[in-house]
């Protein structure tokens, strides 16, 4: 068995095994057993009681963060020329259409998140295979084809995410950065998981919520009393 570092140890001190933590106790720990020399993300796994398998029982949907991600947000946005300079103007980091589809049939695939309008899905659904195992695939669900594409490229650099239940009944999702205040990781985490809650499938039965832990990248988990969200104001 390999040995702790320095760095390691002093983690290991500060999580009691077994122990549930609150949110907020949660928040101020994951910035002192983050190591990281650069600016780590924070992140947020919901175990659900769901099948995600049945249809009735997926969990997908939106949020705005309140405090933001913390992240670089690079937009393309695909739209007709009418709505290019407007598109511009919200803070598209790359605004087209044609030369941009042909870019990604040929592999590029260097953004963030694309938004586009329902009239230019027809020709976006041929990219559905380089788009799709990125996650980068528009959706009317997630407010990413939409008529009013300035408004949704603001929304999505001012903090707004999308979410989805995974395989194995997990919704996991990066909601700041280790540099927020404990009061920023509270108040998106809180914002996060509220949502999670309103978007229980009439279908799913017994316990909803199963756990929650809150982390940093290449942090451990520490596990949040899912009663704890609702005590953050």
């Amino acid at each position: 068995m390999s040995k702790l570092t320095k760095n390691q140890k002093l983690v290991a001190d500060k999580i009691e095994a077994g122990k549930v933590y609150t949110l907020a106790e949660a928040a101020n720990l994951v910035k002192e057993i983050t190591t990281t020399k650069f600016d780590a993300s924070v992140d947020v796994d919901v175990r659900l009681g769901v099948d995600p398998r049945k249809a009735n029982q997926m969990v997908r949907g939106v949020v705005s963060l309140p405090h933001g991600t913390g992240k670089v947000v690079r937009v393309l946005c695909l739209c007709t020329p009418e709505a290019e300079t407007a598109a511009k103007e919200a803070g598209a980091d790359y605004v087209g259409l044609d030369e941009y589809i042909e870019k990604i049939k040929g592999g590029w695939t260097d953004v963030d998140v694309i938004i586009t309008m329902p009239a230019i899905m027809g020709k976006i659904g041929a990219l559905g295979r380089v788009l799709g195992p990125r996650g980068l695939m528009p959706n009317p669900k997630s407010g990413t084809v939409t008529m009013d594409v300035a408004k949704a490229i603001k929304e999505v650099k001012q903090g707004k995410i999308d979410f989805k239940v995974d395989k194995a009944g997990i919704v996991h999702a990066s909601i700041g950065k280790v540099s927020f205040t404990p009061e920023q990781i509270m108040g998106n985490a809180q914002a996060f998981i509220s949502t999670i809650i309103k978007l229980r499938p009439a279908a799913a039965k017994g316990t909803y919520v199963k756990s929650i832990y809150l982390s940093s990248t290449m942090s451990r988990g520490i596990k949040i009393d899912p009663k704890s969200v609702d005590e953050v104001k």
